[in-house]
């Protein structure tokens, strides 16, 4: 199965893990300081990659006027149903069913590394937005994806055991406090988003590389993940 139809799959478990209160690393590492980034509300905001809809929920709330897009029948549905005042559709993020130059803003949070044609995705995003709009977007650091900590001890070695250069498709089954999922990514190493970027027109005016943030380690094997980066947050221009 290509990253698509194995996220569909997950679909079911994926709900659950969202939805749970507190649960995702949304909503305890990194979603506030991803919006920061964001642009104010303009005429038309593109959640590509939604899911089931909770960022696009959440921009709504704010004041954005917004368009889900997901590649998942299922995921669509879910996000339908939790807001059907929120306009959400079924596509392939290479292939937007969108007009040239319709929005001013472009969101893909945490959903690039889930894409199988990412170079083809940063295209489509270029080309629905205005002269002047920008691409927000997270992802999973690749130094993150590419390597494994020893142990869960504070000053753990963090190891890359192949090569963090070459691309590869990796799943990584979680639990944790009674609920289970599969995340089905692929790694690519800074170049690749890069290269991508600069191909679709791009220009980059912000990087983060949001860690867990001090305020939540509550345990010492926590506090490991203080020194390297969880995710990846740019903000780039369309010129």
């Amino acid at each position: 199965m290509n990253l698509r139809e194995k996220w569909e799959d997950q679909a079911g478990q994926w709900l659950a893990w969202a939805r749970a209160p507190g649960h995702d690393s949304f909503w305890r590492h990194h979603g506030e300081q991803f919006s920061r980034l964001l642009p104010p509300p303009g005429v038309l905001t593109l959640d590509i990659g939604c899911g089931e809809g909770r960022l696009s929920r959440q921009l709504a709330a704010a004041g954005h006027k917004v368009i889900g897009v997901d590649a998942s029948p299922s995921l669509i549905a879910a996000a339908r149903s939790a807001d059907p005042s929120i306009a959400v559709t079924r596509a392939d993020a290479a292939a937007l069913p969108l007009a040239d130059r319709c929005a001013d803003l472009a969101i893909a949070f945490m959903s690039l590394q889930d894409v199988d044609a990412m170079p083809a995705a940063m295209h489509e995003a270029a080309r629905v937005l205005k002269p002047g709009g920008r691409f927000c977007m997270a992802i999973v650091h690749p130094l993150n994806s590419a390597g494994r900590f020893e142990s869960l001890a504070p000053d753990a070695p963090f190891v890359v055991r192949g090569s963090y250069l070459d691309s590869f498709t990796f799943s990584d089954a979680v639990e944790r406090d009674g609920l289970s999922m599969t995340f089905h990514s692929a790694h690519r190493p800074l170049q690749s988003y890069f290269a991508a970027l600069e191909d679709a027109g791009f220009l980059i005016e912000a990087l983060r590389e949001p860690s867990i943030p001090e305020a939540i380690v509550a345990r010492d094997s926590s506090r490991r993940w203080l020194r390297v980066p969880l995710f990846l947050h740019l903000r780039c221009l369309r010129p």
